[in-house]
């Protein structure tokens, strides 16, 4: 006898993004800690998702560019499928009173029919920020010196093992201001593959310059998002597309800009 064919389930009729936030002790959620969280908050919340199809039918959410363990962050995002039409504000404020503190809805927003361009495709460039001690001196005198480097060959364990990442080309912009009696560091990060995390850069940094940076410095993303062509401004993915005005110009778009 043949195995019975699982029931198909019904394809979502609208499809929601959501930024969020990783905050004080919760910035240590790992991504797989945080998803099993995600999905009992969707559940409590009573969010109407759709489900995929099989054997074992799932909420349809999908996660792009998620922090490491171990890094606060104002700009996380996921997708959400859903089997009914809901207003995104009304999933905010569910999902807000759902979540633990620490991991905090920032605004939920309507994926348009025919919008094209995926989650992922609109995450290519990230600003994070730390504070390192030393002297805004002493710090900006080793970041210049780290952004003179055609190269910083740096080593991170991943589940393929030890690899070798060159953190240098990865890092677009650095900045350096003083911040009481440390040095207030943000760094513009282009997302590559495989992909330099900000931890990387610092360990750069040390290599590079010697610099001490302080047994755990506490990591912030700002921003996350596409790269528009100016360089240096990051384009927030949630933001409408631009839109053409008389046919001859339109305001750049953040995709045409190699990522």
């Amino acid at each position: 006898m043949s195995r019975q064919q699982p029931e198909q389930q019904a394809p979502p009729v609208q499809r929601l993004r959501v930024r969020y936030a990783k905050r004080g002790r919760l910035r240590f959620t790992s991504h797989r800690d945080f998803s099993r969280a995600f999905e009992r908050a969707v559940f409590r919340a009573r969010v109407p998702m759709a489900y995929s199809s099989g054997f074992n039918p799932h909420p349809r959410i999908s996660y792009a560019g998620a922090s490491p363990t171990g890094a606060a962050s104002e700009a996380e995002y996921l997708e959400l499928a859903l089997a009914e039409v809901v207003e995104p504000a009304d999933v905010a404020a569910r999902l807000e009173e759902a979540l633990p503190p620490g991991l905090d809805v920032i605004e939920v927003v309507t994926v348009e029919p025919g919008s094209g361009r995926s989650l992922a495709d609109l995450l290519t460039a990230s600003r994070w920020t730390v504070d390192l001690p030393g002297g805004v001196e002493a710090v900006g005198r080793a970041v210049s010196t780290f952004l003179a480097q055609d190269a910083v060959t740096v080593e991170r364990m991943t589940k393929k093992g030890l690899r070798e990442l060159d953190c240098r080309a990865a890092v677009l912009a650095m900045d350096v201001e003083r911040e009481a009696d440390d040095a207030h560091v943000t760094m513009l990060l282009r997302h590559t593959v495989p992909a330099v995390r900000p931890d990387d850069v610092l360990t750069g940094l040390r290599a590079v310059t010697g610099l001490q940076t302080g047994p755990a410095p506490v990591l912030t993303r700002l921003e996350q998002g596409t790269l528009d062509p100016d360089g240096v401004t990051v384009r927030d993915p949630l933001a409408p597309p631009a839109e053409k005005d008389d046919g001859s110009t339109r305001p750049p778009a953040a995709g045409d800009q190699p990522g």
